[in-house]
Order: structure tokens, then C-alpha cells, then sequence
């Protein structure tokens, strides 16, 4: 729902924007402009992307939706099951004996059908008493009862087969072919297994996201992420709940680009380059590639006098995709959550023009921000 508010409060803005005939465009970008926007003293700061100024604006703070969930690395596990409470134990005794205590006449077996292990651990057998069979494996916890049973019942022999209960089964909530509830086969049992038991991710889901809820705390991490880093394959622990979720990040185009909408960010990190591409390039007829905007909004905290931070909370970077150096730039500056990306169509001369562009975007955006909160 989430989504699909957002999806519509940016077809609303594409709508008002459809409005602004006078909308300049954009050229590229020259030391002239920064001096006048510093001498003009405007809202906002203006930053030409180039490779001198990508490892300065590398540790800005980051702006936009961001979650930083922890992760919990792999380790390895024992390849065989261990009782908990709550699972279910079907026993079957077997006594060729004459006159024996277990069977009647004309049987030479007795079966005990799911006998749940209480909370504290135990089970009850006939002529033996409570057994504590928490924490064993099945074969061992066999071991356990025909011992304790041959001693009331020599020529006895004990089956036992067990069913997972709940301590011993993890949820797979949504984002798979098939969610439900899953018994653990043993305490190897990892996020990936559980994932392809439930017969993969669902195709349609852009960047998708895993979710694990463990002891009231989330831990997350992207499938991409986790596929790439085998360590990072967790093992699960019974009552865990796993979900996989569409990446919730987004920026937005407007102007002369392929498309004015709203873009879920289609993988853990979006450069410039990358975000063109999403939005379906720039309009041939139309747009200037030297005239790229960049709209951002950092927090009066990250506000610095030098290059350690932006000089302003609005800033506008600034894409010239008709140097060299302004592609590679592109492709290793960093998109963040709820940036505005404006493809302009006329050539930027003056700080005056910019000032309009931020003036009827920005306006906007404000405006949207508040109807999606």
C-alpha cells in the first residue's frame, strides 16, 4: 500500500508539473554559474559532479529512506534435528515376550502416536515414567528410551520417528511461490534453503529484500547481497519468520526524461549513470545532456563551511553527460532515496535560471513529500 501511495502521489506531481510551460532546461554547466550562484547568494548550493569532487561528496551523510538492519553471518550446525518442546513423538515397542506388560496376547507391538514433549522437556512412557528428551537428537533420544524401557521390559526394542513442532519449524511469510510453514529437516538449515523450499522469490519484485524476525529484533539484507557473500547464508533457529519485500527506496524524474514517475531503485546502490538508464534515458528531441539536475535535501546537522559537507540543506548536483569526465562521474556518483532527477530541456546561462528550476521543483516536491506523510 505503501507503494502504490507513493506511485500515486508521483503521477499527481507529473500531472502539476504538465502545468509548468515555462519550465527551462538545462546546458552545461561552467565555473561562471558557481560564481554567480555564490555571488547571488541563492537557497540552495550548486555542485558540478566531476571526479574531483566525488570523493568529497562520498562522506556526506546519507539523505532519503535508509534502514542499516544488521545481518547475522553463517555458521555451521548439526546435520540431524534436536528435540524441542512441542514436537511429536510416535514411539512403536516392539515384545515377542509371553505375558509381557506392553503387549496383549496376540500382538507382538504397541504404538504410542504423537506424544508431545512437554515444556519441560519430557515425554511419558507406560511402566517408565517422565524422560527428558529435550535437546537430544532422535537417534540419541531412542538410545535414552529403550534404555530406560528395558529395564522394567528386557526383550523390548523401540522405534521412534519424530514431527517437528513449532520450536523446530520457521515461518516463510511472503515474497515466494509458496509462503507457509516449514519444519526444519535439521540445525543446518539455512535463509537459502528455506527460500528455495518455498519455491524461489517472486519474479516480479524490483532490488527484493530478506527480512528476518528473530527474538523481537529485524535483521536485513538484500537477496543480491546475500547471493553474492555465501557468509552471509545464516542459519535459521525454530520461530524464526523470513519475508522477502520489494527494495521500498525510490527517486523521482521529471523534465525531458524517458519517463516522469516513480522509480524503485532496481539494485543496493544506484549511480547516475544507472539512474538514467531506469528512467529510460533522455528525450532525443529535447533534452540537454549537459543540463542533468540532482536534487537533494540533507539535515542542518550536515551542514559545513568546507568540503566536508554540503554548504546548504538544498542542493542541486549539477551532470554534464557531454564530457567525459562528467560520464565517468555519472557512474560512480550515488543516488540516494527520495532524490529528484530533472532531465532539463533549455540551456542553464544564469544562476536565475537554475534558481527557477529549484523554485518549481522543489516547490513540488515539498508538496508531494507532505501528502505521502
Amino acid at each position: 500500500m505503501r507503494l502504490l501511495s507513493h506511485i500515486y502521489v508521483a503521477m499527481s506531481v507529473v500531472s502539476l508539473m504538465a502545468g509548468c510551460s515555462n519550465l527551462p532546461g538545462g546546458a552545461p554547466v561552467s565555473r561562471d554559474i558557481l560564481k554567480q550562484a555564490s555571488a547571488e547568494s541563492p537557497d540552495f548550493a550548486l555542485y558540478p559532479v566531476t571526479r574531483a569532487f566525488l570523493p568529497a561528496v562520498s562522506h556526506w551523510p546519507p539523505t532519503g529512506k535508509q534502514e542499516n538492519l544488521r545481518w547475522i553471518g553463517t555458521s555451521q550446525g548439526a546435520k540431524t534435528q534436536i528435540i524441542q518442546p512441542g514436537d511429536l513423538l510416535s514411539l512403536r515397542i516392539w515384545d515377542s515376550s509371553d505375558n509381557s506388560l506392553l503387549t496383549a496376547l496376540d500382538e507382538k507391538d504397541v504404538q504410542l502416536q504423537e506424544v508431545k514433549v512437554a515444556s519441560n522437556g519430557t515425554i511419558f512412557m507406560p511402566y517408565v515414567g517422565s524422560i527428558s528428551v529435550i535437546g537430544l537428537t532422535p537417534d540419541l533420544a531412542r538410545e535414552e528410551l529403550q534404555s530406560a524401557l528395558e529395564a522394567i521390559v528386557p526383550s523390548a526394542q523401540l522405534q521412534l520417528n519424530m514431527a517437528e513442532g513449532r520450536n523446530n519449524s520457521v515461518d516463510l511469510v511472503s515474497g515466494v511461490a509458496q509462503p507457509g510453514t516449514y519444519p526444519m529437516p535439521n540445525r543446518n538449515y539455512t535463509v537459502l534453503g528455506l527460500i528455495s523450499a518455498g519455491g524461489g522469490i517472486n519474479a516480479g519484485l524490483n532490488n527484493p529484500q530478506i527480512r528476518l524476525i528473530r527474538g523481537g529484533q529485524l535483521y536485513g539484507t538484500s537477496v543480491d547481497r546475500l547471493l553474492n557473500n555465501p557468509r552471509l547464508n545464516t542459519l535459521l533457529r525454530g520461530g524464526d519468520q523470513v519475508f522477502v519485500e520489494e527494495d521500498e527506496r525510490y527517486f523521482l524524474s521529471f523534465g525531458a526524461a524517458g519517463t516522469e514517475a516513480l522509480h524503485i531503485f532496481s539494485k543496493d546502490e544506484v549511480s547516475a549513470m544507472d539512474a538514467v538508464s531506469i528512467m529510460g534515458g533522455l528525450q532525443d528531441s529535447k533534452a540537454d545532456p549537459g543540463g542533468l539536475l540532482i536534487l537533494r535535501e540533507y539535515p542542518s546537522s550536515a551542514v559545513r563551511a568546507d568540503t566536508s559537507g554540503p554548504q546548504q540543506t538544498r542542493v542541486v548536483f549539477s551532470v554534464n553527460l557531454n564530457t567525459a569526465d562528467g560520464i565517468f562521474s555519472a557512474r560512480k556518483f550515488q543516488i540516494n532515496p527520495d532524490d529528484l532527477i530533472i532531465a532539463t530541456e533549455a540551456p542553464i546561462n544564469d544562476v536565475l535560471t537554475v534558481s527557477n528550476i529549484v523554485g518549481n521543483f522543489v516547490g513540488v516536491f515539498n508538496a508531494t513529500q507532505n501528502l505521502v506523510e
